[in-house]
């Protein structure tokens, strides 16, 4: 694609729009609609419906008719849902004013992001890093110094050295930027860690983004540890978080974010001028899911554990194949030593055998021959796709 110039040779729009216009995952999902026999498990997404009891929440709400603009900064019983599932989980008593909800996700990343970070200043991140979290920084014209995981072989998990992180950062840097539970590694940052990176960040002044939005997907316990755990209520941190994975609401666009009580009046500034708020009938939906969803994400965790062990088992048997088990969300994430090049292979997955899965390069330039497979999906269908994976690598 090339630059867009006005009729005088100057940029047609912001510069910074041709630094974040390239996403190999979104390029592969879009290449793959050619075929019609595609397997995809390329999308961060279960298949699996909205529950019932949270549409029908959502009906009774459009019945009642809660079709009119709602609070700017979300309604006030799902804010303090909210607040009260942290005290339940995680054992942390927020006041409603810190609980800010969403139009999805990923708009709290861009909120959190446009009140701390400027043009100019520095953002270290951990990789790898979902592309829309690093597309966010790059609008803001922020410079990203990145720090990798690594993957220990030995004890099978991956790692995260504290000390490189904090060597990355400069008088320049105004945040960091972590995403555990890791898309798409499935890594979970251990307490300590968090305690240990909240403490340099306070020392420092820096902001702490945290994108936790995997936090209930976890295989052995209840849910992951949240710096909320170590942090105090002034500190510079803002929590991002979602509904769309533990409750199967991706379609929906909703989500929220937690930061200082201090922040919620520039906030509510943000979001004034964005969009005025959240849809309102839809929050009535996650009212429901959040007071009678418990039994659901305990189904999808048990059912996404059953899958995690039925690609385990196929990886191993297709062999020559590097990768540790997740500790959370449902993705495998892999590396074939036959295919060094992951955007060749996903194409040739997608051309030679029906199956899309997104490639590791879009989460990091490190972490190119890598891909992630999205186990979220009905036993039969995973099956088929890992018979044509083995396909493709035998």
């Amino acid at each position: 694609m090339t630059d867009l110039k006005d009729t005088q040779g100057a940029p047609f729009m912001r510069p910074v729009l041709n630094d974040i216009r390239h996403n190999p995952g979104a390029e592969m999902v879009r290449y793959a609609r050619r075929r019609s026999d595609i397997i995809s498990l390329a999308s961060g997404e279960t298949d699996s419906p909205t529950p019932r009891f949270i549409t029908d929440a959502v009906e009774g709400a459009l019945r009642d008719g809660k079709t009119f603009y709602g609070p700017i900064l979300g309604n006030p019983d799902l804010r303090q849902d909210i607040a009260d599932s942290y005290q339940r989980l995680h054992d942390v008593t927020l006041p409603q004013e810190r609980v800010i909800v969403t139009s999805s996700g990923t708009s709290a990343i861009h909120l959190s992001l446009l009140s701390t970070v400027e043009k100019g200043d520095e953002v270290v991140a951990v990789f790898p890093l979902w592309k829309n979290l690093l597309g966010a920084i790059r609008l803001q014209e922020a410079t990203v110094r990145g720090v990798d995981l690594t993957l220990d072989m030995g004890s099978g998990k991956w790692v995260l050295d504290l000390d490189r992180l904090f060597a990355e950062v400069t008088p320049k840097t105004r945040a960091i930027v972590l995403n555990s539970p890791n898309n798409p590694t499935g890594w979970v940052m251990p307490l300590e860690q968090m305690r240990a990176v909240m403490e340099f960040a306070r020392a420092r002044g820096i902001w702490v983004i945290a994108d936790e939005v995997y936090e209930r997907l976890t295989y052995d316990t209840q849910c992951a540890p949240s710096f909320l755990e170590v942090a105090e209520p002034e500190d510079r941190l803002f929590i991002i978080n979602s509904f769309s994975k533990n409750w199967a609401m991706t379609g929906w666009r909703l989500g929220w974010m937690i930061g200082p009580a201090q922040a919620e009046p520039r906030i509510y500034d943000l979001v004034l001028y964005d969009n005025m708020g959240p849809p309102n009938f839809t929050q009535y939906g996650a009212m429901a899911a959040l007071k009678h969803g418990e039994d659901f994400v305990a189904e999808q965790k048990t059912r996404f554990r059953k899958h995690e062990q039925i690609v385990h088992d196929a990886l191993t048997r297709i062999g020559g194949i590097e990768a540790v088990r997740p500790e959370s969300s449902f993705y495998a994430f892999f590396k074939s030593h036959r295919e060094p090049d992951c955007m060749s292979f996903a194409r040739r997955l997608i051309d030679e055998h029906g199956l899309g899965l997104a490639p590791g390069c879009a989460f990091g330039r490190n972490f190119n021959g890598y891909m992630r497979l999205c186990f979220a999906v009905s036993e039969p269908r995973l099956r088929e796709a890992l018979g044509r994976l083995e396909q493709a690598l035998s």
